[in-house]
């Protein structure tokens, strides 16, 4: 019977570090995912987080000493790394707004694009918060990273953590409050 256990984080990227690709597959398809969230909701754009995702790979591959177990998961640690990345990217891009959806009759449809521009009411009032705070949204509202996590991830003490997170929201909130009451006047 095959073992069922799966290596650790750390056992991969060692196996990884020392040539293993098999070892580098695994986890990269285990953490790229994750990654790829946080990027998109850090700059907004698809390539861009696809490209965060490559030099958080390539980093992580090409120096493997960087990451100490003991400082917290691989996970926290990537996402420090892609932090640094994204906001390289952010800062690199004119977020456009996307419209053009198509004028469709059907109110499953309708309610559908509705949806969507929800969606995108948000993801661009979270793109407005200041990097600070967006951070602390991304990762903990829509990453659901632990808040030790994302204190490793991003540097900073828990308590931090928590006060970026709730102004973050704070903030949001006030977007999306405005935005709303901006459309009820049209």
């Amino acid at each position: 019977m095959p073992d069922l256990v799966q290596p650790s984080d750390p056992v991969l990227l060692e196996r990884a570090a020392r040539g293993d690709e098999d070892a580098f597959t695994a986890l990269y398809r285990r953490r790229s995912a994750a990654v790829y969230r946080f990027a998109l909701g850090m700059t907004g754009s698809r390539e861009a987080a696809e490209e965060v995702v490559q030099e958080t790979f390539m980093a992580l591959i090409e120096r493997p000493q960087g990451y100490d177990p003991q400082r917290g998961e691989l996970a926290s640690y990537l996402y420090g790394i892609a932090r640094n990345q994204g906001l390289r990217q952010f800062r690199q891009l004119n977020p456009s707004v996307e419209t053009g959806a198509e004028v469709a009759e059907p109110p499953a449809i309708l309610d559908a694009l509705e949806a969507r521009e929800r969606v995108e009411t948000l993801r661009r009032a979270v793109l407005a918060l200041p990097e600070t705070y967006r951070e602390a949204v991304v990762l903990c509202d829509l990453e659901e990273v632990s808040y030790t996590d994302t204190a490793d991830a991003l540097g900073i003490a828990v308590g931090t953590v928590r006060s970026r997170l709730h102004r973050g929201r704070a903030l949001l909130a006030q977007k999306l409050v405005w935005r709303k009451a901006g459309e009820e006047t049209r």
